[in-house]
């Protein structure tokens, strides 16, 4: 793989999540929308997915593009949360839990383990969307109407796409399709991919006849146009919703950095389903998301599009024949978990954290692995560890830097029980934002923990491929800074929230692009550790 790809993933979607604020507010004043968002934590999608925390975030995505100067810390709000809100909400049971845990793979050389596929059929979760997707599917073979967003065709508002994300992009989304044609035309371009493609990627899709289709030099003309504007809609997406990733994107070459938009649409559009207000007309969120599932496997299977932005990702998957649908599926299940009653808000053990960076974070370094390329003589089976490593310590970096606003606005606490049983520190500690020596004790251990998953992503950089080393590095080194920035603030990350400033990353780039170089190994950096010998 490429750790590149992971890591730049990992590190462009490790983004921050939750809002910095300077002053006690309302707590409702803090999002228009319900705020259990995964990509808020991965927000690593390592991506900040919600509109209101990329304008507020302080941490950039990309952590080497800042965001306007501001303050070194922010005070976060002492309100502590209804008695309701600290109530465990999980919606699995422990030995469903278990079940997931089992199933995952620990990596060769490391402590990083791919949970790729974990899943456990009997947890209500499951249970929850394989009975939507079961409804939605006896519908269609019933004939019967079924209210989905965006309709199964492809026709008015996207999937995906709300109120809300229009107003941010400043434009309908996907409307460009219709000086083209609409939907048919949108779907002969698909049928155009397919038959580029290489041979065998795609089975053939039911009730077309790809193999007879012919495509005039008019209509390849038009095709070309109308994958080209999906494209730049897709920049125009992430630019609007991640601005400091939109920039980082700018250092890869065309061809990565529009994979990249596209990937991160997906994403996009995924938490929308996931996340976004609805009223009781609306269609069902779970029969969404089936849809949404649904029409990601077709894509992957058949290279089936049915609106104008699946166009970029069929693209893709063409380039990029490697592409696994897996990782898709996984971050579906990462945002479950952050739902109330259907995932889970307490975390008693690390690996069930563990599960949880790897679905929200480590699914992004994933899916643009196949955009990145490794250097010779390098595997992406070799670089899946140290790639999956950046992604859990971008993860852990962000519960971190969050403990105390993501208690106080969303009443979840991510620490692992049996670390706060260790130290002695209580969850109503934790509300009350009580700092005491049990808890810095703690914060030092986490932050230790963290380092060391640095520390094995660092294995990576020199199995990408040159042209990725740099994104890569500087991510790495500019967002570690936040656990120098915890320390610094005295291990209170209960009232305050550390971040690294604008300039601080701009500062670090110089020498992060030095570590990228073959000199480094002989003449490093008289401040920076050696790393130790892998012990596999």
């Amino acid at each position: 793989m490429k750790i590149s790809q992971i890591t730049l993933l990992a590190a462009l979607a490790a983004s921050p999540s939750a809002h910095a604020f300077s002053t006690p507010v309302e707590l409702s004043s803090l999002a228009r929308r319900p705020s259990f968002s995964t990509a808020a934590r991965s927000r690593g999608l390592p991506f900040r997915m919600s509109a209101v925390e990329e304008e507020t975030e302080t941490t950039a995505a990309v952590p080497f593009f800042a965001r306007e100067e501001a303050t070194k810390m922010h005070v976060i709000s002492a309100v502590t949360p209804p008695q309701e809100l600290q109530k465990s909400r999980t919606g699995r049971s422990a030995s469903e839990i278990a079940a997931e845990l089992s199933s995952g793979k620990t990596l060769e050389g490391g402590p990083t383990i791919d949970f790729g596929g974990a899943k456990d059929a009997t947890s209500r979760s499951e249970r929850a969307l394989l009975a939507a997707r079961e409804e939605y599917l006896d519908a269609l073979r019933l004939g019967r109407e079924v209210k989905v967003s965006g309709g199964i065709d492809g026709t008015g508002r996207l999937m995906g796409i709300n109120d809300d994300v229009v107003a941010e992009v400043g434009r309908e989304i996907g409307e460009f399709a219709e000086k083209f044609g609409g939907p048919e035309t949108v779907r002969r371009c698909g049928a155009w991919l397919r038959k580029g493609a290489p041979s065998g990627m795609f089975d053939p899709l039911p009730n077309a006849d790809d193999a007879a289709a012919t495509f005039s030099d008019e209509e390849v003309a038009k095709f070309k146009q109308l994958l080209e504007e999906a494209y730049e809609e897709s920049g125009l997406v992430t630019e609007a919703f991640a601005k400091t990733f939109y920039l980082g994107t700018q250092l890869l070459p065309e061809d990565a950095r529009r994979a990249i938009w596209a990937v991160y649409v997906w994403c996009r559009r995924t938490d929308e389903i996931v996340d976004a207000p609805r009223s009781p007309d609306d269609p069902d969120m779970l029969v969404d998301l089936s849809a949404w599932e649904i029409r990601l496997e077709r894509l992957f299977q058949y290279g089936e599009v049915v609106d104008a932005m699946d166009l970029p990702l069929l693209d893709i998957k063409a380039k990029y024949p490697n592409m696994d649908i897996q990782p898709y599926l996984d971050m579906v299940r990462g945002m479950l978990m952050d739902i109330p009653d259907l995932g889970q808000d307490r975390y008693d053990t690390f690996d069930e954290l563990h599960l949880y960076c790897y679905r929200v974070a480590g699914t992004v370094g994933l899916m643009s692995m196949p955009v990145f390329g490794c250097a010779p003589g390098y595997t992406e089976e070799q670089a899946k560890e140290p790639a999956l490593s950046l992604g859990v310590a971008f993860q852990i970096t962000n519960i971190l830097r969050d403990v105390g606003e993501d208690a106080v606005t969303r009443g979840r606490v991510y620490l692992p029980r049996e670390d706060m049983e260790k130290f002695g520190v209580t969850e109503q500690q934790i509300f009350d934002q009580r700092l005491d020596d049990n808890y810095v004790a703690m914060m030092k251990y986490e932050i230790e923990r963290a380092r060391m998953y640095y520390e094995r992503a660092l294995r990576g950089v020199p199995m990408l491929a040159p042209y990725s080393r740099l994104p890569v590095q500087a991510s790495l080194d500019c967002y570690a800074k936040i656990l120098d920035k915890m320390e610094e603030n005295g291990y209170d990350n209960l009232t305050k929230r550390a971040y690294a400033g604008k300039w601080e990353k701009m500062a670090e780039i110089p020498f992060s692009w030095y570590r990228t170089q073959d000199i480094y190994k002989t003449l490093p950096l008289p401040w920076d550790k050696p790393l130790k010998e892998d012990s596999s």
